[in-house]
This record gives C-alpha cells, structure tokens and sequence, in this order.
C-alpha cells in the first residue's frame, strides 16, 4: 500500500509515514490533506481517499540531535581539507589525525582530531603540531549541525507529488 509524506505546519518534510498512520491523524484532525492518491479505502461508515501529502496542523519542534562521531562527519565539518597544509582531497585521500596523540593521553573527540592528508599525518608522526613545526588552520570544534543532512526515504520510488516539497538535499534510497 501506499505511504504518505508528513510535513510540518511550516510544510518542511519530516517524515514518511504508513497509510493507516496518515489516515489515524486525519480523522484524528491532526493534520491536513495537501495531496491525495486516486486509491480509496473504506470503512461501513466512510469512504477516504488514500493521502498522499499530509500537513501537521500544529508546528513541532524537532529534536536537536547530536552530529554523530565518524570519519565522514569529520571530513564534511572539516571540507575534506586539511587542516595542517590546506589542501582539499577527495575522502579516499583523507585520514584523519589526533592533534593531541593518544601516546600523550589525547582523546577520540571531535575537539581533538582533525583532517589531513596522508602526507601531513606521516610528517606530523605521534607529535604535537608545535613538537613537528606545524600549524593548525582551524582550532577543531564540535559542530551543532552538518552542512550536509540527508532525510533518506526507504521507498523503491516515491510519488512524483513529493518532489515539490523534497528538497536538493533528500536521497531516494533505491
């Protein structure tokens, strides 16, 4: 059966959901009807056209969610540059350095790695920037977001009356 996108009362997308799911929340009033699917479903008492596009009728405030710790999330805060010489590399040609080495107590934290190139990481070796000569560009912080967010949608192909409301930056996983 088909799914229904929901979108905030600011008409941002916030998730896909079931169509029981869509339909519980239109009876419910909870949200509105922006599209609808030319299936129906019926009840003894009703008869509903499947919802394709649905809006909350009240906004919600989406959790703040922490950016996760990984090698990717580094290089996109970082711009898959490297922050010792300041050239920018493809993510196959990036590592990633502590600048304070765990061998001195440094710890896997976003404040305290950083990207580099192979190069800068075996010139650099289990050093301080300062013990090997080197500078940092930027001083490694924690980001509060990633330029680059993704909502990925795990649906083989989603409705074409979706797209006016997906942005550049949704994935259609296939």
């Amino acid at each position: 059966m088909e799914h229904a996108l929901l979108l905030n009362a600011t008409y941002e997308p916030l998730r896909v959901v079931s169509w029981k799911k869509a339909i519980t929340l239109v009876t419910l009033g909870k949200v509105e009807v922006i599209e609808e699917y030319d299936r129906e479903v019926r009840s003894i008492s009703f008869t509903i056209k499947l919802p394709s596009i649905i809006r909350l009728i009240r906004f919600v405030r989406k959790k703040k969610v922490g950016v996760k710790f990984s090698r990717q999330n580094i290089y996109a805060r970082d711009k898959n540059q490297c922050l010792y010489c300041g050239n920018k590399l493809s993510s196959e040609e990036l590592t990633y350095d502590h600048v304070i080495p765990r061998s001195m107590g440094g710890r896997t934290e976003w404040t305290n790695i950083v990207t580099c190139c192979m190069e800068c990481n075996r010139r650099k070796g289990g050093k301080t920037p300062h013990e090997a000569g080197m500078t940092l560009l930027r001083k490694p912080v924690k980001p509060e977001w990633l330029p680059i967010l993704r909502i990925t949608i795990n649906i083989k192909q989603a409705p074409e009356s979706w797209f006016d409301y997906l942005y550049w930056n949704v994935e259609l996983e296939s």
